[in-house]
């Protein structure tokens, strides 16, 4: 009993670290959507701090510890989210997994080379670097306690669990009754619509990152005593600490919190009572990577279909089409000007160092498999290099020819990489990735730990083979046989790429559901790129031991990998020529850093690390960025002149009385309603869009003045134009309906109207002021609200939190609940399991209650019954009544025309015809709709 009692109070010590980072994680994921591989580097950093402060500079431990972990911690995340976070939220989740990790490997280096830095200055700072027994936040050393007989407890100990307990609840109550924590919970939803509705969500994520790194510090100094200063230590408890993030599904800061926990007192058992664990080499050590494997196969278990990592659009290419010459001329003029420098220009030394990178680049094309390919983040390729690598030693040792090993390492590699993918790939994205790194850690740990395999600490000799009369001992020869190796191995990936499985693999990279529907099997072609490049990876490390002439188990560890894949993608993962400038980036950089600029060897970690802040700004690496530039500036210098629009059809001329609207004609052969009576208590509108004239868009008139006016608009996507000059204006009091087909440009529109989307050219007035350079944070809070196409509520908060968002007031709750029973009998209901009616109604029960000054609603009838879509129009109706301006998309032109007041007709970006609705032709709508006159 007393054993037990030992090992769950040690185990809830470990357990609070856990909790702390799993919390800070769920926290920053709720504001963002980004998973932080990084969080452990930071609480590294902050314990060196700590350390430092502490230990060398002699200041007392409270101080310390809270200029650390309320000054320097949240310093920091501000400083990363505004510099790198923000931006990364933006793009695939490939790019923000290799920045983070980036991140994490950059930290720790940059922190030891200040401390190395200040120690050469003069500064009585003290050894950080792996240092272990250190002093904590309490007394030092530590006093002692023994409540029961047999069991001890210490005052690190007491600190850490009072501490966190505090922590957890504060955490608790901000996340569940601030209005700040509700609205981080809708961040996290949807961050487009919670700027639509007023919440600058940069300003949320800025916040969410600052607790984040508080609590980040705060673990890391509670940590010195248990952990010292191993980096590495800290980069194994957070990836531990995410399984407690996965239970609490990066939403729930209780249940992250006890995840943490029983994780640490899970652990211990484990650890404890494994009795089999002592005939297992490293097993002990692995039980929180097998606890993670475990954790995310269990609570992962509906995650996306075979390992997608995210909605990740590949790049245009700029050189679709272009010749051989065009497209690979100067790679191969830089191979052939490398081959011959390796022989004329380059000393023995810079040969040898040419060859390395060389070498890398064969693994470094691995991850162009894995991850440009099949959109996958593996992070076991380091241990696929050292199992091909051991193989191969160990079977040259027997006396197997080179050519024999290496090929039976590869396979051994692709095998493992097989054996790795057939559970990991059922997880995607960040789960993926964990995955890949808790069996990586594994075979670290237990499988490189065999002593059959690894021969001790000396591991194997890989000699250099020779081939016939060429001897590749030589730097230069074995240089120029790696060129043609690794352009051959381009080619043939380049093959695969443009090849009919290239294509299926890239379908199923973008899209595997329907990659599946037109049958492809999707599973089993994750799994076929996975063990390519497992293989690959192992071709590669073979030939890269053969470079170093010797593979030990420790030479590519891990964390190795995490460095390599920083590297490769921070270039470009796409193109396997971008992971051959990676390799020899990889490879020069080190040593032309050291002759010119330093000799610590902690800056080309920093410098490779944070390559990966180039991803927020260019998400397919620095080499794909240079095309795209080109391709920009080219444009920009020859584009020819946009065709002007075409001249807009006029309405009847005045006098003529209104044209009657026939019953049928309207597109797809839906019957079209009869005008609208006039309400003699409603002065006619005037017409809008480009017939309508200048001076009655801004100044009073009939129609009264322009509550939204888009004039001259031109907008579109990543350069491609959508809209060519559009004019549209609505009223207070009116409903304009913006009726076309599918890909008329209305939904970006509607984006353009609310902020959501920058204008290339031309001006959006918001009641007569020019609001276009306001982002739709400013222009929600300026009146203008986009009820966006779907529903335009969180599907995660309960009805009651949605309507908080909008109404802070009890009392405006309470209206909408009297007017809508449904939604008060189901308040504590999270919106998401709401009818399409239901939520629809709730989107815009609120505005009944404040009603905005200008209401902007993309297809608000999508998806709903006929019945369902009256009440909705009865309710924008009521809007107009009570003074708001209107702004409908809608495809379907029945039923909207019935409540509008003006209508204008989009066609492939331009406004074709615009006027009252009274005016409205069948002919006019078919020509919007089909592109034909009469």
């Amino acid at each position: 009993m007393g054993d037990l009692l030992v090992f769950v109070l040690s185990g809830l010590v470990s357990g609070a670290l856990y909790a702390l980072l799993a919390t800070g994680l769920v926290l920053s994921y709720s504001a963002s959507g980004l998973f932080n591989f990084a969080h452990g580097a930071t609480a590294y950093l902050c314990a060196l701090t700590f350390h430092e402060l502490h230990s060398g500079l002699g200041w007392p431990s409270v101080p310390a510890a809270l200029l650390v972990v309320f000054v320097l911690a949240p310093g920091l995340g501000w400083g990363l989210d505004r510099l790198m976070f923000r931006r990364l939220a933006r793009v695939g989740e490939t790019a923000q997994i290799v920045a983070t990790i980036g991140l994490l490997v950059a930290l720790p280096a940059a922190g030891l080379w200040i401390v190395e830095l200040l120690a050469g200055a003069g500064v009585p700072v003290k050894p950080a670097e792996n240092q272990f027994g250190l002093p904590g936040v309490g007394p030092s050393p530590a006093k002692s306690w023994q409540p029961v007989e047999g069991v001890g407890v210490d005052s690190d100990q007491l600190i850490t669990w009072v501490v966190t307990a505090l922590v957890a609840v504060a955490l608790w109550v901000l996340m569940r009754h601030t209005r700040l924590g509700l609205a981080l919970r809708a961040c996290v939803d949807d961050r487009s619509l919670t700027e639509l509705r007023g919440i600058s969500a940069d300003r949320l994520s800025s916040v969410a990152w600052m607790i984040s790194s508080g609590l980040a510090g705060l673990a890391g100094v509670l940590a010195t005593p248990l952990l010292g200063l191993s980096a590495h230590d800290f980069t194994l408890f957070l990836f531990v600490s995410a399984t407690a993030a996965v239970l609490g599904r990066f939403a729930s800061v209780p249940l992250a919190f006890a995840g943490g926990l029983g994780l640490g007192v899970l652990q211990n058992l484990v650890a404890g009572y494994a009795s089999f664990a002592e005939s297992v080499t490293g097993f002990r050590t692995a039980v929180p990577f097998l606890i993670l494997f475990g954790g995310l196969l269990l609570l992962t278990r509906r995650s996306r279909t075979a390992g997608v990592a995210a909605a990740d659009p590949p790049p245009v290419d700029h050189l679709a089409g272009a010749s051989w010459g065009r497209r690979w001329g100067g790679w191969a003029v830089a191979a052939v000007l490398t081959c011959v420098a390796l022989y004329t220009v380059t000393t023995p030394f810079w040969s040898g160092l040419l060859a390395q990178g060389l070498a890398i680049a064969l693994v470094f094309m691995s991850f162009t498999v894995v991850t440009g390919l099949g959109a996958m983040v593996s992070l076991a390729q380091g241990t696929f290099v050292t199992g091909a690598a051991l193989v191969a030693g160990l079977l040259m040792s027997r006396g197997w020819p080179f050519a024999a090993a290496l090929a039976v390492g590869t396979c051994a590699a692709a095998l493992l990489g097989a054996l790795v993918a057939l559970p990991a790939l059922r997880l995607g994205g960040r789960s993926l990735a964990l995955a890949t790194l808790a069996l990586a850690f594994l075979a670290d740990q237990v499988l490189f730990q065999l002593r059959w395999l690894r021969n001790g600490d000396t591991g194997w000799a890989i000699p250099r083979p020779v081939l016939g009369p060429v001897d590749l001992s030589d730097d230069r020869a074995l240089g120029v046989a790696l060129v043609v190796l690794v352009a051959l191995v381009a080619a043939a990936l380049s093959a695969l790429r443009d090849s009919p499985s290239g294509r299926a693999m890239l379908a199923v990279r973008s899209a595997p559901a329907a990659a599946a529907a037109s049958g492809v099997s999707v599973l089993r072609t994750k799994l076929l790129l996975f063990t390519l490049s497992a293989g690959l990876a192992g071709f590669g490390g073979v030939l890269y031991a053969s470079y170093n002439t010797r593979i030990t188990a420790t030479d590519f560890t891990a964390m190795t990998g995490l460095v390599w894949l920083a590297v490769v993608v921070a270039a470009g993962v796409r193109r396997p020529q971008y992971a051959v400038v990676a390799g020899l980036v990889f490879a020069l950089a080190p040593r032309l850093l050291s002759d010119y600029v330093t000799q610590s060897a902690h800056l080309p970690v920093i410098l490779f690390g944070l390559a990966g802040l180039a991803l927020a700004n260019d998400p397919d690496g620095y080499c794909a960025a240079v095309p795209v530039r080109l391709a920009r500036r080219r444009a920009r210098s020859g584009r020819p002149p946009e065709p002007e629009p075409d001249t807009p059809r006029a309405g009847p001329a005045p006098g003529s009385g209104p044209v009657a609207v026939p019953e049928t004609g309207a597109p797809g052969g839906r019957r079209l309603p009869r005008p609208r009576p006039a309400d003699p208590g409603r002065t006619a509108p005037a017409p809008t869009g480009r017939s309508a004239r200048p001076d009655r868009e801004s100044g009073p008139g009939p129609g009264g003045p322009a509550a939204l006016a888009l004039r001259g608009v031109r907008a579109g996507y990543d350069g491609a134009p959508v809209l060519h000059g559009v004019d549209l204006t609505v009223r207070a009091g009116e409903i304009l309906a913006v009726l076309g087909p599918n890909g008329a440009g209305k939904s970006t529109a509607c984006r353009v109207a609310a902020g959501l989307l920058p204008t290339a050219a031309g001006t959006v007035h918001v009641g007569g002021r020019d609001a276009t350079r306001d982002g739709a944070v400013h222009r929600a809070r300026a009146g203008v609200l986009l009820a966006p196409e779907g529903r335009g509520i969180f599907p995660s908060l309960t009805i009651e939190e949605n309507l908080a968002l909008r109404l802070r007031d009890p009392a405006d709750r309470d209206a909408v609940y009297g007017r809508f029973p449904r939604l008060a009998e189901r308040r504590s209901v999270p919106a998401g399991a709401l009818s399409g009616g239901e939520q629809q109604m709730l989107a815009l029960a609120p505005l009944l209650q404040r009603p905005p000054g200008v209401l902007i609603a993309d297809e608000p009838s999508l998806g709903l019954a006929p019945r369902v879509v009256e009440e909705v129009y009865a309710l924008l109706t009521e809007l107009r009544d009570n003074g708001t301006a209107l702004l409908l998309v809608e495809e379907k032109a029945a039923g909207i025309l019935g409540v509008a007041d003006t209508v204008a007709c989009l066609s492939r970006g331009r406004v074709t015809w615009s006027g009252p609705r009274a005016e409205v032709e069948a002919d006019l709508l078919t020509e919007a709709y089909l592109g034909r006159g009469r």
